[in-house]
């Protein structure tokens, strides 16, 4: 039986109302999509059709999965801008889906695991408790911190480094250029994870001796990195606590640190930074800056990731300064990068 007509055009009110409905349920189903990345990442999707892979029957073949919803998965890939649609049921590799890629540069695929994975996933989950409760929603699900987590599951800890390591890229490549270390030799990356940083620095200055200062679990990543780097002979990798002490440097790198952390835990860190400091030692503190409230602002969404995981917070320029003031610190200079993080460069006062 045909329809009975055309539906009238909606009024503008009706027109405005749909679109916020739209962009809403875009907001809530967020999650959706994140799960969909982390499973093309985990059959490797990506990877498998770059290679020559391109139906799904083939990837099933591969990976061991079932062909009908590897299809339905490499589909969602497609919309999503993930794989191009090649005609029947082939697909190829967008340069989106490249970074899904392993080992590729800016690779995502550690980041999309990771994010999806127990610790995070389950830290989102009492998420409105945690903002009742004053933070962290690990504590809440897991009963530690994430990092603590992470040292029982090693699987999913180096996930995490690995992603972390990914994502410096850009962040790195701006440091090295922009950073004067001046007379330093000593340079210590406090929280360093596989060392990106360091190594980095290190590359550009032959002269500094370079060092990884992280959790047990954490450093035998940084050796790696620094043999298969060819810089071992001016690098070391030490596993301890920065809460308890750092050593002595005469410039201490702490990217993406202290948003991990409470104000007081903050203090911690940079007070036993002050404390080891050598004469004339500076500090190089790279974080998302939270901009002026009310814009489109990525850090402010980023905080509510470190509200859901951990104690920490991302914070405005005035609130660093703030903890820069209490620890002996004094912010010299700051430079936005090419990605979401600005160089914040602090003297001993």
């Amino acid at each position: 039986m045909p329809f009975k007509g055309e539906l009238a055009q909606p009024s503008p009110q009706e027109a405005e109302l749909a679109g916020h409905v739209d962009a809403v349920f875009g907001m809530l189903t967020g999650h959706w999509v994140a799960q969909t990345v982390r499973a093309a990442a985990h059959l490797r999707i990506a990877d498998h059709v770059a290679a020559g892979a391109t139906s799904a029957d083939e990837v099933a073949a591969r990976e061991g999965s079932d062909p009908a919803t590897t299809y339905r998965l490499m589909r969602a890939c497609a919309s999503l801008g993930l794989l191009g649609h090649e005609g029947g049921r082939r697909f190829s590799v967008t340069p989106r889906g490249q970074v899904l890629r392993e080992g590729v540069p800016g690779s995502l695929r550690e980041a999309a695991l990771v994010q999806g994975a127990e610790g995070h996933w389950r830290s989102w989950g009492v998420f409105p408790e945690a903002v009742r409760s004053g933070g962290n929603g690990a504590v809440l699900a897991l009963g530690r911190n994430l990092f603590e987590h992470f040292g029982d599951h090693p699987v999913e800890g180096a996930l995490f480094s690995q992603a972390m390591s990914n994502m410096t890229g850009l962040v790195v490549a701006d440091a090295a250029a922009l950073l004067d270390l001046g007379g330093a030799t000593r340079v210590v990356d406090l929280g360093g994870a596989d060392g990106a940083l360091i190594l980095a620095l290190m590359r550009e200055n032959p002269r500094i001796e370079g060092q990884v200062f992280d959790l047990p679990h954490v450093v035998g990543g940084a050796e790696r990195a620094a043999r298969e780097a060819g810089l071992a002979d001016r690098f070391t990798a030490v596993a301890g606590d920065f809460f308890e002490k750092v050593p002595e440097a005469d410039y201490y790198l702490l990217k993406w640190v202290l948003h991990d952390w409470s104000d007081e835990q903050c203090r911690v860190i940079l007070g036993n930074c002050r404390e080891a400091a050598a004469p004339g030692a500076r500090v190089l503190v790279i974080e998302a800056l939270v901009g002026e409230v009310g814009t489109p602002d990525p850090a402010a969404v980023l905080d509510m990731n470190m509200l859901a995981a951990s104690d920490g917070q991302e914070r405005d320029l005035a609130e660093y300064d703030a903890l820069f003031a209490a620890t002996g610190w004094r912010r010299t200079a700051v430079s936005p990068t090419r990605s979401l993080y600005s160089l914040i460069e602090l003297e001993a006062v």
